[in-house]
């Protein structure tokens, strides 16, 4: 069996080009432009890359676009001020802010400062909150995206038995509450599995859709696969390789070679769900900007 590839870089297109014709309706019919705002705090290099994608793919859609750069001297006060001051700013509707924060910052507490109705990221506790009970509210990108790539790859997902590897706030936990509530794009079986999880490979090979984000590099090998199964690889790790320019290489949590004998369909890594991270944030944005328009509730 050779598993049937799922790119994410088609699916972005196309939800991209549909947003860019929302976003010059919304435009045309209320004056109101989609405006989204990145804060950055210190010089990550990759997160420095990650916001300039995120920027460059707002002005690409004629959104409104700002990124605030901060030293990684910023307090906590400083920080939370410019949260305060984008939550009035009438022309952001999306404020994201770009971890991992410096040592010294508390994450968890800058994102309480976020207006709700502008977290376009989905993890404020009121937005996490909303997807745990099942009611509209922002999702966070990243778990968004992985249903959004399934349905659009005609996967079907209603009754099926799902095993999510990686129980992190930012994939793992959200993508399980997601995939299992009741909807169209959810009602599956949804096991969690984690680094106490006794005979991990045996829980994984249940899923008719194994979806690994552990952020372990090629954890996940064919022994882990139900013969037949999707498998989404979430995970994006650096590999030192001396032999590449840059002297690493990007790799999953999947060992592609292996699985992809296994599986029946199964996403790369990297050029699988990572595009379609972008794509949701840009989803999320005009949700947004809809809701302050009063078109949505």
């Amino acid at each position: 069996m050779t598993a049937r590839l799922i790119k994410g870089a088609p699916i972005r297109d196309a939800i991209l080009e549909n947003a860019r014709s929302e976003a010059k309706r919304l435009t045309e019919r209320t004056g109101i432009v989609p405006g989204l705002v990145v804060v950055i705090v210190g010089d990550d290099p990759a997160s420095k890359v990650y916001v300039n994608m995120k920027k460059k793919t707002c002005l690409e859609l004629g959104w409104y676009s700002e990124l605030v750069e901060m030293p990684a001297t910023a307090t906590q006060d400083q920080v939370a001020d410019e949260i305060e001051r984008l939550n009035r700013d009438e022309r952001v509707h999306g404020i994201l802010l770009q971890s991992p924060l410096p040592k010294g910052l508390d994450e968890f507490a800058l994102i309480q400062r976020i207006d709700p109705l502008k977290d376009v990221d989905g993890f404020h506790p009121v937005n996490m909150g909303k997807l745990a009970i099942g009611i509209p509210g922002f999702v966070p990108c990243t778990p968004k995206g992985v249903v959004e790539m399934l349905v659009r790859s005609d996967i079907e997902i209603r009754g099926k038995r799902v095993v999510v590897a990686g129980r992190s706030h930012l994939v793992g936990t959200p993508l399980a509450l997601l995939l299992s509530r009741k909807s169209p794009q959810g009602d599956a079986t949804v096991t969690l599995v984690h680094s106490r999880t006794q005979d991990m490979p045996a829980v994984c090979r249940e899923g008719d859709i194994l979806i690994a984000a552990i952020g372990r590099t090629e954890t996940i090998t064919a022994d882990y696969v139900k013969p037949g199964a999707v498998v989404v690889d979430v995970g994006t790790n650096k590999v030192d390789d001396p032999t590449r320019p840059k002297g690493y290489r990007l790799t999953g949590d999947v060992h592609f070679e292996s699985v992809s004998e296994v599986a029946s369909a199964i996403t790369p890594s990297p050029g699988g769900v990572g595009p379609m991270t972008i794509a949701m944030l840009m989803s999320n944005t005009l949700e947004a900007a809809k809701r302050c328009a009063g078109l949505i509730e």
